[in-house]
């Protein structure tokens, strides 16, 4: 239980476990992606949270040793490593901060916006940065960026091959369209690599206590990185991280929140900690049926939104 931060202190073990049963319920309402072969093999009953406050404490309930791959919950962590890298002004040279009103993988979306990425939370935005992690290949990429992560988070994030290995048996057209037309506009050099690394960097994978030591570089100032970059990947988390649903969460939550395929889900407490959630069941847009649930009761509970 949490002892030190009052936000987090007022949930018990009780509640939490009640919570997990209902979202569990939940879960059954939602549907597992079968465009990535390996994903559709999950069961959806398998649910994990994880609290940890900016002090260490700790509160978890559910399939808490279930690794699963971040997909797209990897990308406030690319936005965070290269704006440590190359700066604000060069990493949104590269990638807008205005939220989509199309799905995460529209190409309908950059067509409109000329070719330039609406948001790092969206595949457009993630392929454009990808495409700048340093490093000659694909592995190289994803290693480096794996490495800085659990040296920063203190996680023990591992590349899932099974999955890589799924991902790569796919034509993923929609995501080579979109690397093709950030390539005609001068946005993205070297589509291949740049694919690669993008397929990789998703299946970087972990448990939900993992997540939330990510969770916690972007919850509270760390040393090392700037004090700036982690506002800037908050504010886009809240405003475009449940990609066209992101609006309608700021409101019911209030939290910067990252979703993904897999079922992973994180969302930051600033100043209090992190919530780190797994559920593979997904609603339309995208989002975890039953890790949304399980932020919204959370949040709501012990009063955590921004705007409180």
């Amino acid at each position: 239980m949490f002892s030190s931060l009052p936000s987090f202190s007022e949930l018990t073990q009780a509640q939490l476990d009640t919570w997990v049963n209902q979202a569990r319920e939940r879960a059954q309402e939602g549907q597992l992606p079968t465009y990535i072969p390996l994903l559709g093999q999950a069961e959806t009953d398998w649910l994990a949270v994880h609290l940890q406050s900016v002090s260490g404490a700790v509160l978890e309930s559910g399939n808490t040793n279930q690794p699963f791959c971040l997909m797209s919950v990897v990308k406030p962590f690319v936005l965070l490593f290269l704006l440590e890298q190359l700066g604000a002004d060069r990493v949104f040279s590269l990638v807008g901060t205005q939220p989509s009103e199309h799905p995460f993988h529209s190409l309908t979306q950059l067509t409109l916006d000329g070719g330039f990425p609406r948001n790092p939370m969206i595949n457009s935005g993630a392929i454009a940065l990808a495409g700048h992690l340093p490093g000659d290949d694909g592995a190289t990429r994803c290693e480096q960026l794996r490495q800085w992560l659990n040296q920063k988070a203190g996680c023990h994030l591992l590349l899932d091959q099974a999955m890589l290995a799924s991902v790569r048996s796919l034509k993923n057209e929609a995501n080579r369209a979109i690397a093709n037309l950030l390539a005609e506009m001068g946005h993205l050099n070297e589509i291949e690599t740049t694919l690669d690394t993008y397929n990789q960097i998703c299946c970087l994978s972990g448990t939900v206590g993992d997540l939330a030591k990510l969770g916690l570089l972007l919850a509270s100032p760390q040393a090392g990185i700037n004090l700036v970059h982690r506002r800037m990947v908050n504010a886009l988390m809240l405003t475009s991280g449940l990609y066209e649903a992101s609006a309608s969460y700021a409101v019911r939550i209030g939290l910067p929140i990252k979703s993904g395929v897999s079922g992973a889900l994180l969302a930051v407490a600033p100043s209090v900690g992190a919530i780190a959630c797994y559920s593979p069941a997904l609603d339309a847009t995208g989002n975890s049926v039953a890790a949304l649930f399980l932020v919204e009761q959370i949040a709501q509970t012990l009063n955590l939104s921004l705007f409180s």
